[in-house]
This record gives C-alpha cells, sequence and structure tokens, in this order.
C-alpha cells in the first residue's frame, strides 16, 4: 500500500479528489495541511448561524493505491492539469503494514485524575487506588481524557462535585464529562454536540458506564443548569457565549476549556456582558476558566 500526499487550495479539493478516484485510489481523504500548528483552521457550525467554510484554505489531500507506480503515475498526470495550478505533491510514500488494533490500544493507557477518579480502557484492569472510574475506549468522537483540556475539566468535576444539580456538557464529544458528572452525583445530564457521531458516542459510553444521561443534537438543552461544561474551541465558545451564560442557572457555574494561554484576555472580554471568566487552572499551554452566576 502507498499514500500520495497532495497539498492544495480549497477551491482545487473537488476537482483533485474525483481526478484521483478515477485513477483508482483505493480512497481519498482530506484534512487540514496546518493541523497542530499556529495556522490551523477550526471549523464549525452552529444552529442559527452561518454555515462555516466547507473546507480548509490550505488542504492535504491523501490519497492511497496498491501498487507505488500507480500512486506516482497519479501524481504526473495530476500535475499537468490546469486545476493543480497552486497545489503540489508533498510525497509518495509506503504505507506500513500495522495491527491497528494492537497499535491503537497500547496508545492509550489508564489516566488517572485524581488519586481515587481514573479513565480506564476496556482493556486494561481497574487500579486498585481507583474508586470512581469512567470505562471509554478511543473512537469517533474527542474525549479520551489524554488531552489536557479534558483532564482539567475532570479535576474541576471532581473538585467541585455536583450532588443533586442539573448539568449541561454542552459540546459533548464522546461524552466523557457528561458521564464524569453523573459519576460525581448530578442528579440529571444533559448531553448535547452539533455532530450526530458524537451523539451517539455519548448514548454508548454513558451505557458501557451504567448512568443516565439524556444526549442529542443543541436543541435538546433546555431551562436552567447549576453546572454547564463546553470544552470546545475559543472560537465557537465566544459564538455561544449567550447562550451558553443564558443557561446558568442563579448560583450556577460555568466551565469552559478548549482555550489557550494567548486567547485567556480575548474570552474574558467576550463574557464580561454575561458572567465574569476566571482562570480556574493551566495545564501545557491550555487554561479551564469559570464563572459564577450570583445566587
Amino acid at each position: 500500500m502507498f499514500e500520495l500526499r497532495l497539498v492544495c487550495p480549497e477551491s482545487a479539493v473537488e476537482p483533485i479528489s474525483d481526478a484521483l478516484e478515477a485513477l483508482d485510489a483505493l480512497s481519498v481523504s482530506a484534512e487540514d495541511a496546518d493541523a497542530d500548528t499556529q495556522a490551523e483552521q477550526a471549523l464549525f457550525g452552529e444552529p442559527g448561524l452561518p454555515p462555516p467554510a466547507p473546507g480548509w484554505a490550505r488542504t492535504a489531500v491523501v490519497a492511497l493505491f496498491t501498487q507505488e507506480a500507480a500512486a506516482r503515475e497519479a501524481a504526473a498526470l495530476l500535475a499537468a492539469q490546469d486545476f493543480f495550478a497552486g497545489s503540489q505533491v508533498q510525497s509518495v510514500a509506503p504505507v506500513p503494514e500495522r495491527d491497528w488494533v494492537l497499535l491503537t490500544q497500547s496508545q492509550f493507557d489508564p489516566v488517572a485524575i485524581t488519586p481515587e477518579f481514573w479513565i480506564v480502557p476496556s482493556w486494561h484492569e481497574v487500579p486498585a487506588a481507583a474508586t470512581r472510574v469512567i470505562r471509554l475506549d478511543p473512537g469517533l468522537a474527542f474525549g479520551t481524557g489524554t488531552h489536557p483540556t479534558t483532564r482539567m475539566c475532570l479535576r474541576w468535576l471532581a473538585a467541585h462535585p455536583p450532588a443533586d444539580q442539573r448539568v449541561l456538557d454542552y459540546g459533548c464529544g464522546s461524552g466523557i464529562l457528561a458521564i464524569g458528572a453523573a459519576l460525581h452525583g448530578a442528579r440529571a445530564v444533559d448531553a448535547v454536540d452539533i455532530d450526530p457521531a458524537a451523539v451517539q458516542s455519548t448514548q454508548a459510553n454513558a451505557a458501557a458506564n451504567g448512568v443516565p444521561i439524556h444526549s442529542g443534537l443543541p436543541d435538546a438543552a433546555h431551562g436552567l443548569y447549576d453546572t454547564v461544561l463546553a470544552n470546545i474551541l475559543a472560537t465557537p465558545l465566544k459564538v455561544l457565549a449567550p447562550l451558553l451564560c443564558a443557561h446558568v442557572a442563579a448560583g450556577g457555574a460555568l466551565v469552559l476549556a478548549g482555550i489557550l494561554e494567548r486567547q485567556t484576555e480575548e474570552l474574558q472580554q467576550t463574557y464580561r456582558p454575561w458572567l465574569a471568566l476566571q482562570v480556574a487552572d493551566t495545564q501545557e499551554g491550555w487554561v479551564l476558566m469559570t464563572a459564577m452566576r450570583p445566587g
């Protein structure tokens, strides 16, 4: 198996992808060419807002071929096309044979949130010290407990148990924060996401952990909550400021993550008309911000 990797402007993604499929590529995928850099471009959408950009300004198109010769021939044919202007071939490289199940499992060990609160994949034994455990396997939705933003949110829940509270997890991903809230005694937990795959993932993970969670698309969030959690990204958090604040009950807490340290002041200014955000935790360049609504 060989991988052909190209970088192109968003406008060229469709013709390049169509051409690769016509050239018998086994699969064609697109991703942000600037992922994990300062130029990374987040794509998101919310009900009632203009639709997001259709793709990334700089897109990496990746095609798989059975033979190296076929991959190189495809690269040469594409380079001769008018629509390939402004694009470039990055590489043609073999894809190593791997046991993907074992590889995935080897990358996910139990994660200690506190000495007693752990996230444990299903193929691992529960550590003896763990008295509160989230069983979670990596899947399609964000949230395995390995990212600093998720760990900070779970630490906050452990330090501020939402016992007998109504909790909202907005942008739930895998449902890990919603499950954490339920395990810490929440009376009712709503978990919402714009991605139907995340809603399904949350439902499955809640069932696997034996906790009752109501999950759905964003319009499933209704009324006031004692704790509102949102671990997404700074840009959607700014857009969602009035909506998230409107869900916080008197005496309730708003907990935001997915924010870089350099974005702290910007978020505080955005939320100032409704709530006073403060930095509650920092880890590896990320911050956790919280606010309390006066009771």
